[in-house]
């Protein structure tokens, strides 16, 4: 599996990388500071992720930003997106879902509740069909 990992907070990546080096079958992880960055990277090549996990508080370009050009492009608008943030806004939320999120996961604070989740997101997004190109 690959996941294309969009996030400008150092932290937040090393949170990431800890949680993932812990999983019996290690996925591939590529990181984006920023929405722009993210774009050039789907952009550049046809080895597509299999899931993105994006912030939504990003300098540059925000996670709204982001989500709404990549769901105007008629072969990224496939990859399943999973908002990963610590925004409980509600309109954020709705966005999102507007725009064609996959999912909403808010980040706990501790460490131990940020690790389950997203062992249950990895899992499951291991197992699901996804559509590409």
């Amino acid at each position: 599996m690959k996941i294309l990992f969009i996030e400008d907070d150092a932290i937040e990546t090393m949170k990431l990388q800890r949680t993932v080096a812990k999983l019996p079958v290690k996925p591939a992880i590529v990181e984006a500071k920023n929405g722009e960055e993210a774009l050039h990277i789907l952009k550049s090549g046809d080895d597509l992720p299999d899931v993105i996990l994006l912030d939504l508080n990003m300098p540059k370009m925000s996670g709204i930003e982001f989500l709404t050009v990549l769901k105007a492009d008629d072969v990224l608008k496939y990859l399943p997106t999973v908002i990963l943030t610590t925004s409980e806004n509600r309109a954020d939320l709705l966005e999102c879902y507007r725009i064609g999120i996959a999912g909403y996961v808010i980040k706990p604070l501790k460490y131990e509740d940020y690790e389950s989740k997203i062992q249950k997101v990895l899992a499951y997004w291991s197992i699901n069909e996804v559509v590409k190109g």
